[in-house]
């Protein structure tokens, strides 16, 4: 049983909640006013559990817009930077609710992320996919983020602006060559692709 001997103004919105016995808690002062909390009050264990579940439940949720203030999350992302802190269902309903109000949208954060890699970073299509994976995102989702940036043509043409960006004064030798390859394939580049421009490069030189 819980039995509150006190209710006193901590910080903010946050007030402590002194009981006969055990430590005290810090809860939020709208749950304090929903659960009408007040001196003198006995909760059960389960009682005592509602309260804390919403008041860790409001946390998440703030948690979980503070951080998207700062940059855009995936459903899963989002869920794993809360799992850091907060129960799994705690996780659950957060993300739940914010993915419903559109605050989280996969499609959207792919599309960001599809625009960064081949845009920015140049990434080829298989760095992409294996980077937008790890987001936690579903293969449906990062095919359909990736299809404007699919077709062989524009494909070529960002790994002829790659190498004419970082790599061009490495083609000057036949090792340099093979080193270009071997960090393009890193970078998600198909050998045929590579093949394709390198050798178009060869025939301007000649």
């Amino acid at each position: 049983m819980y039995h509150i001997t006190k209710i006193s103004q901590y910080k903010g919105k946050t007030l402590r909640v002194d009981f006969e016995q055990g430590e005290p808690a810090f809860i939020n002062a709208d749950i304090v006013s929903d659960f009408r909390l007040a001196r003198g009050m006995t909760l059960t264990e389960e009682q005592w559990a509602e309260v804390v579940y919403a008041c860790d439940l409001r946390r998440a949720r703030e948690r979980a817009l503070y951080l998207l203030d700062y940059k855009d999350y995936s459903y899963i992302l989002m869920f794993r930077k809360l799992s850091e802190n907060y129960p799994e269902q705690i996780c659950f309903e957060v993300c739940d609710k914010l993915a419903e109000m559109g605050v989280i949208n996969d499609r959207r954060f792919a599309e960001g992320l599809a625009r960064r890699y081949m845009e920015v970073k140049g990434f080829g299509r298989y760095r992409a996919v294996q980077e937008m994976r790890l987001k936690g995102l579903s293969k449906e989702i990062i095919e359909e983020a990736l299809e404007p940036y699919s077709d062989t043509e524009s494909t070529r043409e960002r790994l002829r602006a790659l190498i004419e960006k970082k790599y061009r004064r490495r083609l000057e030798s036949e090792d340099g060559v093979q080193k270009v390859k071997n960090a393009l394939v890193r970078q998600g580049y198909s050998y045929a692709d590579i093949n394709a421009v390198m050798e178009g490069i060869s025939k301007e030189e000649d």
